[in-house]
């Protein structure tokens, strides 16, 4: 939804009304904090947390010719993709980098394609550049759908109770229609980068207030939390999980950000296939995403760069924060293949502090 330039989600009042304040954040109106980022992180690693990840990108597509298209345009198998299931694919450029990563859901008689907020007209131009004769209609309907995201390791109990026991049926990467308590939406359910299984909430506004309504009134003993990019982007950089524009853009080649599960190598031609195939065949990729440890507190006003101790250029710092978990400051960072392994010391540069001291880390952090 477009309001005033800012990009927002529908239930931005809604939260208004309950005194959550918003913040503009990079051309997004989005809650930073809702209560504690403690208690948020807290939820996400030992509870269970939801996030308004309507703001995002959301692409309608119809037409006869749509899973079809995207096979050939995009990096994932699709063509075959079943009535109600779903699949993780990337759009690529002709020199095999990343436009963008998106989640395609397949509904039959049209398919729901959620990509990032920052690149959702660029992927919706990407679409109808390339569509000449194919039966595929595209258009942007961000604001028309409430998408939640509901992560943490008592999801699938705190879910039973809304959805009831049909949540231990829900096989990965498939969703289904929920209708209950009287509340009508689809529940998806999908793997997250770091291996761990997360579950999407799709539906219209008015359903998308109540059910958030619905899981405040009844958290009862989980420990339930509304989550703000804040409490996000810590858990995310612990995790490892690369996120737009900060790793995910069009400087990287998913080889790069790490993100080649989301490629089908057996199937055709794709746009940047053969840039990213012959990466993949002749080991050509000179640098990957890996974390980072800071020795102390980073200036993250300005660019980071990474050098060795004879300051030589060794990577590029993209994401940093500080992790109470960790009892660190640490960061994402595209670090030069001959220094990405574990325990790897390197310095972070930047124009006005001296170089810290830095530790490298294979991703996710480990405590």
């Amino acid at each position: 939804m477009l309001v005033n330039d800012l990009i927002t989600s529908p239930l931005i009042d809604f939260f208004a009304n309950q005194n959550y304040s918003a913040e503009v954040i990079n051309g997004k109106k989005l809650i930073k904090k809702f209560d504690s980022t403690d208690q948020e992180l807290n939820s996400l690693y030992k509870g269970v947390g939801l996030r308004d990840i309507s703001h995002e990108g959301i692409l309608e597509l119809r037409g006869k010719d749509v899973l079809d298209f995207l096979h050939r345009i995009a990096t994932n198998s699709t063509k075959d993709l079943p009535k109600a299931e779903l699949t993780r694919t990337i759009f690529t450029n002709e020199k095999g980098r990343v436009i963008d990563v998106a989640s395609l859901f397949n509904f039959e008689d049209y398919q729901l394609l959620i990509c990032s907020a920052e690149n959702k007209l660029k992927v919706k131009s990407w679409i109808e550049k390339y569509t000449i004769t194919d039966d595929v209609i595209t258009a942007n309907v961000t604001g028309k759908y409430v998408v939640l995201e509901v992560i943490g390791p008592q999801s699938v109990s705190f879910l039973m109770l809304l959805c009831g026991s049909m949540i231990n049926s829900l096989n990965e990467n498939t969703f289904k229609v929920v209708h209950a308590e009287g509340l009508l939406f689809f529940l998806a359910k999908m793997k997250m980068l770091n291996g761990q299984t997360k579950f999407l909430i799709i539906a219209d506004p008015e359903n998308g207030k109540n059910i958030v309504k619905f899981m405040q009134e009844n958290k009862g003993p989980f420990d339930f939390n509304l989550v703000g990019e804040d409490a996000y982007n810590t858990y995310r950089i612990e995790q490892g999980i690369p996120g737009v524009p900060f790793e995910l853009n069009d400087t990287v080649n998913p080889h790069e950000v790490k993100i080649t599960e989301y490629i089908d190598f057996k199937k055709g031609c794709y746009i940047g296939q053969e840039v990213i195939a012959r990466l993949e065949t002749y080991e050509k990729v000179q640098r990957y995403l890996m974390g980072v440890k800071f020795s102390s507190k980073p200036d993250d006003t300005e660019e980071i760069l990474l050098v060795d101790e004879e300051g030589k250029d060794a990577g590029k710092v993209t994401s940093i924060t500080n992790s109470e978990r960790l009892k660190n400051y640490i960061g994402l960072a595209f670090v030069r293949k001959f220094y990405a392994e574990e325990g790897k010391t390197l310095f972070a540069k930047s124009g006005s502090q001296q170089l810290i001291s830095v530790q490298v880390s294979n991703l996710p952090f480990k405590k």
